[in-house]
């Protein structure tokens, strides 16, 4: 939050700020290259992060409608399954390469360029590190779409002996993994508009690609003999789509830079070093999600989907609120740890965790009393049917229990990459994964698709843990009196919260026979409840909106 209580006695020291820019912090036209927010001595994480919030607002709920309009033409069945393995395999390595380790890498040497260095020995950082991996994902694309049968064997496994979902996977992918090359080059763009404090663009463009699925969903996949090709036409324009989107904003801030291919630079080599650990460290979501998938595979048909969907509810708040504040702290961090202010540092990172258990706390509480009629309201018509909701449920009060895991790793991983340090999450990102691994071979052959969420769940909290709990040790943060009265007003307006939406609520089958509209309305009428409930509360215990409010 913006402040800490009076007896913190971090209160009392003054916070280092940037030197006044120099004539190398200019364009070559001599403009400012940080016009605007950027340019202040000081930033405002509140402001940035309401911006970053409510574009990602935008791009979720343009998401969600997008899963609605696909469960009501496939639903939770075979096709559906096949598209969302073929879907998640390109996505799988974009989160993997583009917007985990790379990011996670590639900023803090950045921040270090733009702080300690004249700019064009930043431009020429970042005309080398756009040829390489413009190079890199290329060949990686390539490959994709030549193994692809291949790919699909590895990714489902169960899909070996289905030779039409194998066929079919297969033809889908070779279709969408030229995706990942633009799509990389895209976060490739989003991680110089945000290390410039230029949140909006990056923030939004994932929008084109749920407006490009509904689109092709819509309006193309009636005219292909198999609807559900059109799909994966729809993920390789968007990919295009969302790569020229960004190519304006670059300009605006005159990093539109002629790529070139340069291995020997210093600067790719220390994103290379940075960059080797995080790819693991810094994915482990994605990882996790991949073992889902294959094990899924294994499972009865739609298991896949019901993972998908309840994913896909777990993922709004997430986006929402973790994310969001994982955009802002990673290059304010940076920013922090290349100026020697750790003063600030271990204050962004309470600023962070409190708005994060804000916010966090009770998502996962709603998600998990609310799954089976949030499922209902959301996907129930068209090709799902009430047994594919009910599953889906199960898997989605599963993922509910980590939402706050899932949150907190976003927020403490950013504490370490800033410091470019990549070891010590990497180490973490293993315990996790084996976790996970372990738990989800032990728990699906007898609680099949929630066997799999749960295990995903324990995983994600353990790794939070760890996460935290090195950044504590190692003394960059130290939360306080303050910080645990704040955790206890949360869990209690959480608890009241709680109490109402379940007072209010019809019962859980109940959801299963209402008409989509009354759904709808009951849906909103007991969030509108909720949400007034807790904020209410929070009001009553002193917590105000304006302690979101910190510059740093």
């Amino acid at each position: 939050m913006s402040t800490k209580a009076p007896d913190d006695p971090r209160e009392s020291v003054t916070q280092n700020s940037l030197a006044d820019r120099s004539d190398s912090d200019r364009s070559p036209t001599g403009t400012p290259i940080d016009e605007g927010p950027s340019a202040q001595t000081t930033q405002n994480l509140g402001r940035q992060g309401g911006v970053v919030a409510s574009m990602t607002l935008l791009s979720r709920i343009s998401g969600l409608v997008r899963d609605v309009v696909l469960s009501n033409f496939f639903g939770a069945t075979p096709v559906a399954d096949a598209f969302f393995v073929a879907f998640r395999i390109p996505n799988f390595f974009r989160r993997l390469f583009a917007e985990g380790a790379f990011s996670q890498a590639f900023v803090p040497v950045l921040a270090g360029y733009r702080n300690r260095g004249p700019m064009q020995q930043m431009r020429d950082f970042v005309a080398v590190m756009g040829g390489n991996f413009v190079v890199v994902m290329t060949l990686i694309s390539l490959l994709g779409v030549v193994a692809a049968p291949l790919f699909v064997v590895v990714f489902a496994p169960g899909f070996r002996g289905d030779p039409v979902r194998l066929g079919m996977t297969a033809d889908m992918l070779r279709i969408t993994f030229p995706y990942l090359g633009f799509i990389s080059l895209t976060a490739f763009a989003g991680a110089l508009l945000n290390s410039f404090h230029r949140y909006a663009i990056p923030a939004f463009t994932p929008v084109w690609l749920n407006v490009t699925l509904i689109a092709a969903a819509l309006l193309v996949a009636p005219s292909f003999d198999q609807p559900v090709i059109a799909l994966a036409w729809g993920v390789f324009a968007a990919g295009m789509i969302q790569l020229l989107f960004q190519i304006p904003a670059l300009r605006g801030i005159d990093m539109l830079i002629r790529p070139r291919v340069e291995l020997a630079h210093p600067g790719v080599r220390r994103v290379g070093r940075l960059m080797v650990p995080a790819i693991f460290a810094g994915s482990v979501s994605q990882i996790n999600a991949l073992v889902d998938t294959m094990i899924a595979s294994l499972l009865a048909s739609g298991s896949i989907s019901w993972l998908y969907y309840s994913d896909r509810l777990m993922e709004l708040p997430i986006g929402i609120v973790a994310v969001t504040i994982a955009t802002v702290l990673l290059p304010n961090l940076s920013r922090l740890n290349s100026t020697g202010d750790m003063v600030a540092f271990d204050r962004t990172i309470d600023w962070g965790l409190r708005t994060c258990l804000m916010f966090g706390v009770p998502a996962a509480a709603a998600l998990y009393v609310l799954a089976l009629p949030l499922m209902a309201t959301v996907f129930l018509h068209g090709a799902m049917t009430a047994y594919d909701v009910t599953m889906a449920a199960l898997s989605l009060q599963a993922f509910a229990v980590g939402l706050l895991g899932f949150s907190l790793v976003k927020v403490a991983a950013p504490t370490y990459f800033a410091r470019e340090d990549t070891r010590t999450p990497f180490r973490i990102a293993v315990i996790a994964v084996l976790l996970n691994i372990a738990l989800s071979l032990a728990l699906f052959r007898f609680m099949g698709h929630v066997g799999v969420a749960l295990a995903t769940t324990t995983s994600a909290i353990v790794q939070a843990y760890l996460l935290l709990r090195g950044t504590i040790r190692r003394g960059l943060y130290r939360p306080g009196r303050a910080f645990a009265l704040f955790v206890a007003k949360v869990v209690l307006a959480t608890a009241v919260m709680v109490v109402a939406l379940l007072a209010v609520s019809p019962s859980p089958a109940s959801w299963l026979t209402l008409h989509v509209y009354e759904r709808v309305l009951w849906m909103a009428g007991v969030c509108a409840l909720g949400g007034f409930t807790y904020f209410a509360m929070l009001l009553l215990a002193g917590i105000r909106p304006r302690d979101l409010r910190y510059h740093v």
